[in-house]
């Protein structure tokens, strides 16, 4: 059995959150991603603490209202792929899980 987790592989920035807005989980290319903030220590820290209130009222209400929210964004010239998406237990909203993916600066885009 392998010593770490299977999203500890992945090129991916995974950050969980439970309903109170608390990380619970960050893979550890979350980890780097957020080292500045203070990396793998944010686990157990609040992301209300840490984003502006127009964020934060997106992250409640994502949760109330059981939604996804998918963008991009470009920050210090890289473009993110970023999806905000709920996660359950026993059927109910039990948090937000957030995908970070860097995307390539051309990337093609197919129609199937």
């Amino acid at each position: 059995m392998p010593d770490s987790h299977w999203s500890d592989s992945i090129d991916v920035a995974i950050t969980v959150c439970d309903r109170e807005g608390i990380v619970v989980a960050m893979n550890e290319k979350s980890k780097r991603t957020f080292a500045k903030d203070g990396g793998g220590a944010l686990v157990g820290a609040s992301l209300f603490d840490c984003h502006a209130p127009e964020s934060a009222e997106t992250i409640r209400r994502l949760m109330d209202e059981d939604a996804t929210h998918t963008y991009t964004v470009k920050k210090n010239g890289v473009t993110k792929l970023i999806c905000q998406t709920p996660w359950y237990e026993n059927g109910e909203v039990a948090g937000l899980v957030e995908l970070s993916i860097v995307l390539p600066e051309s990337m093609p885009h197919r129609v199937r």
